[in-house]
């Protein structure tokens, strides 16, 4: 299972969240949050992530040249997309960066589209991001078969792995569901959250897998720390990372 631990806010959270076995990181650069971050923050703490753990710019609503150049600068994995951006907006982006996450609110008709779309990630999310809202996990059930989905909007140690065995998704994304206040992690929520995601994503791999289903985690490093080719997906990961 795929764990993203956003609204990182310091180099302590960061390497904290890592040494618990995050997968990846995000740091957000939307205007109005109360984990926003400069870019100049953002690339000290990156030159300080081990090899193989992305590094993800969240963004809402940003001019699609603003996005790649903050995500360039800083030396980021790629760039989630948070807000209402259309699909061209979304393709122009793609075209210039490795990796795209692109989110939807729940109850959002566009995305039963988004898996012929060009982001490579897709992530649902509840109506008002980053609050800890919660919403009906069955508006994500049922996403058509090759949609490689990440799950977040409240998530949390207590419901995680209630919300895995529901949905099924490729990966979860959380920030306020670890922390102790806005932009402050937990080193004890986080541990539990991680730990109780990894176990209900293994769970998951140990059932009965449809053909077009995406194993729940799905990437992997090359053999030399390089991104590589998938065998069944031509899209590439993050850097250091490769689908699979």
């Amino acid at each position: 299972m795929f764990v993203k631990i956003c609204g990182i806010t310091n180099e302590e959270d960061a390497l904290l969240s890592v040494a618990m076995g995050a997968d990846a990181l995000g740091f957000i650069f939307a205007a109005g949050s109360p984990r926003l971050m400069s870019g100049e923050h953002v690339r000290d703490i990156v030159k300080r992530i081990p090899p193989g753990i992305a590094t993800i710019g969240v963004f809402r609503n940003e001019r699609p040249e603003r996005v790649v150049e903050i995500v360039q600068r800083c030396g980021l994995s790629g760039a989630q997309l948070h807000g209402h951006e259309p699909i061209t907006e979304v393709q122009w982006i793609r075209a210039r960066l490795p990796f795209v996450i692109q989110a939807f609110a729940a109850h959002d008709r566009g995305i039963a589209a988004a898996v012929a779309g060009p982001a490579d990630v897709v992530l649902i999310d509840s109506a008002a991001p980053g609050t800890g809202q919660v919403f009906d996990w069955s508006l994500a059930e049922g996403m058509p078969g090759g949609l490689r989905l990440m799950l977040a909007g409240g998530l949390n140690p207590e419901n995680i792995a209630a919300a895995i065995a529901q949905v099924r998704p490729w990966g979860v994304d959380v920030a306020t569901g670890v922390e102790s206040a806005p932009g402050t992690k937990d080193a004890r929520k986080l541990r539990r959250f991680i730990l109780s995601a990894k176990e209900a994503g293994d769970a998951l791999l140990a059932m009965p897998q449809s053909v077009e289903a995406l194993r729940p985690y799905d990437w992997e490093l090359d053999g030399e720390g390089n991104p590589g080719q998938s065998r069944d997906v031509e899209r590439q990961g993050p850097p250091s990372l490769r689908i699979v």
